[in-house]
């Protein structure tokens, strides 16, 4: 039977409001006395049962109320952790990137460089080893020149000396034979000697 204390407390109001009111008092009535007093009687026992459910649910909303607001910190904090953690990670990439730009950015000016020193270094290595084989050729065509000067001289020497009965070699024939410088004039072995 659901006779919480509202439904008493609406008996008793009723109770009252329907009374039959006393002559020559407008505030005052008759009412049934024990059935009031019962009435009251219940409410009082069911009160504190009431008033501990009321006081239990007050707690349980208190306590809910108490973790939801919890959660929410928990979840805010949470949120700004997540966030500040983001911000870093893309502050972190961000300078992550600008520094890959910069050092792709100097790789490529030091490779630059290098390749122009390089080319740089390579014209001057030629430049280099043509003056030094120019300078071989030219040395070796004036000790050629040189040694034929010196070929032609001694065998113009040789045949103002010859015999004049021996007749000049022909272009074609066998070579002449060839003489020791033993067996040289000393007039020929000077001449040389002056030569070199």
């Amino acid at each position: 039977m659901e006779n919480d204390v509202l439904e008493m407390l609406e008996t008793l109001y009723a109770m009252v409001s329907e009374a039959w009111g006393v002559p020559l008092g407008n505030d005052k009535c008759i009412i049934e006395r024990e059935k009031v007093l019962g009435t009251l009687d219940d409410i009082k026992a069911k009160l504190p049962v009431e008033l501990a459910e009321a006081k239990r649910l007050v707690s349980a909303k208190e306590e809910f109320i108490s973790n939801a607001k919890r959660e929410a910190e928990s979840i805010r904090k949470l949120a700004e952790e997540r966030a500040r953690h983001m911000v870093e990670e893309q502050e972190v990439m961000r300078e992550a990137r600008n520094k890959s730009q910069q050092v792709l950015q100097e790789a490529e000016l030091s490779s630059r460089e290098m390749l122009e020193n390089a080319e740089t270094r390579s014209a001057e290595l030629r430049r280099v080893a043509w003056e030094y084989v120019d300078n071989s050729l030219r040395e070796t065509e004036e000790a050629v020149t040189a040694a034929l000067k010196s070929v032609s001289s001694v065998r113009s020497k040789f045949s103002g000396i010859a015999a004049p009965e021996m007749p000049a070699p022909a272009q074609h024939e066998q070579p002449a034979p060839t003489i020791s410088p033993e067996e040289l004039p000393d007039e020929l072995r000077y001449a040389e000697d002056e030569e070199k």
